[in-house]
């Protein structure tokens, strides 16, 4: 493809124009479409907006398991088997324990996020108290995950002091019926909608591998587009042995890396997260996800490892960006340093094979 074709994505993208379906769906299929080329393309748009800076978010499991939705893709689905740790929600001393340790960490946004429909009025003067104390002790970003919300609650979570609140939409309206049963897409749209009703900032995103087709992540990112997403997260599938949807087609890092961009273009704006399941669809070219991305997790999700904060640490600075960090916490975003290892020698056994076969 001409370098011209390249250069347009991001003057089409930068303009406030939206990419064709057409052009979408090439972007991800195509094979004349360069990755590296793209990936520039894609970065040129990130870097007007974000600059090199990289947003770090630490995300707390605050309730696990207990939740009568049957979201296919979930260990904690009421129709998982999935052999999980569960536990209610966390008592307020632990929440606020963990929110210094992620302040500490250099972490700019604290995310909350609890199992379950969505949350009584009791418990979202719960969580309001939470917020205020959080935001009362350290100057971070919170964020809270917490199910559908209607409007009175989240009026009630916007005035505590609550920075953003996450509900993704996870993949199109079309396919939805095929991944959850329990509730349907219209319930998280209205999420989104009571939320942005009181003018509370939205987090909302999409989850890659889940037998959609290209027409679907087209959707989604031209929806959330339509939503103004302040934070989106680009989720890739994790396969969870006792979850119901393990049948779904195999991620590249090629095609993920084509996700990210077209969502970049799509999204130009917006915080865009590479999210669950870059260590393990992304592999060797994980690092490239900083090129349309400019925010990730560090120590891990829901109930999925991910990669140690020293690594994610050592792995955007070794690419040239630069840790956003929240309030004052400059200072206590510790530069943690690879491990110093010596080098090794070869021994006779690897020089030479020969000898150690014929003893």
């Amino acid at each position: 493809m001409e370098t011209a074709f390249y250069q347009e994505l991001t003057t089409i993208s930068l303009s406030g124009e939206l990419l064709s379906d057409a052009t979408c769906d090439k972007l991800l299929t195509a094979s004349n479409i360069e990755l590296l080329p793209l990936l520039d393309a894609a970065y040129q748009v990130r870097k007007t907006y974000f600059q090199n800076e990289v947003q770090l978010h630490i995300l707390n499991n605050a309730q696990n398991g207990y939740c009568p939705e049957d979201c296919h893709y979930c260990a904690q689905a009421s129709s998982a088997s999935t052999d999980i740790e569960t536990y209610p929600l966390k008592p307020d001393d632990e929440i606020l324990a963990e929110a210094e340790r992620a302040y500490e960490s250099g972490a700019y946004r604290y995310c909350v996020v609890m199992s379950g429909r969505g949350p009584s009025p009791r418990r979202v003067a719960h969580l309001s108290r939470l917020i205020r104390t959080i935001k009362a002790r350290y100057p971070i970003e919170v964020c809270l995950s917490a199910g559908l919300v209607d409007i009175e609650s989240a009026g009630i979570l916007k005035e505590a002091g609550l920075d953003r609140l996450n509900h993704n939409l996870n993949t199109s309206e079309s396919h939805y019926p095929k991944i959850c049963s329990t509730h349907s897409y219209q319930d998280r749209m209205d999420t989104l909608q009571a939320a942005q009703t009181v003018g509370l900032a939205c987090c909302s995103g999409v989850i890659v591998g889940m037998g959609e087709g290209t027409d679907d992540l087209i959707k989604v990112a031209k929806e959330l587009r339509q939503l103004e997403i302040a934070s989106l997260p680009v989720n890739f599938f994790l396969p969870i042995s006792g979850t119901q949807l393990m049948e779904t087609s195999t991620l590249t890092p090629d095609y993920c890396l084509r996700v990210l961009c077209l969502y970049r273009f799509l999204n130009p704006r917006s915080e865009i997260r590479v999210a669950a399941g870059r260590e393990h669809h992304f592999r060797s070219m994980e690092v490239m996800a900083l090129y349309p991305a400019n925010s990730m997790f560090i120590d891990g999700y829901l109930n999925a490892k991910g990669s140690v904060a020293s690594h994610t640490l050592q792995m955007i600075r070794d690419a040239g960006f630069a840790v956003k960090t929240k309030g004052d916490n400059t200072e206590q975003l510790k530069e943690e340093e690879s491990e110093k290892r010596d080098v090794l020698l070869k021994e006779l056994k690897v020089l030479r094979p020969r000898l150690e076969s014929d003893a």
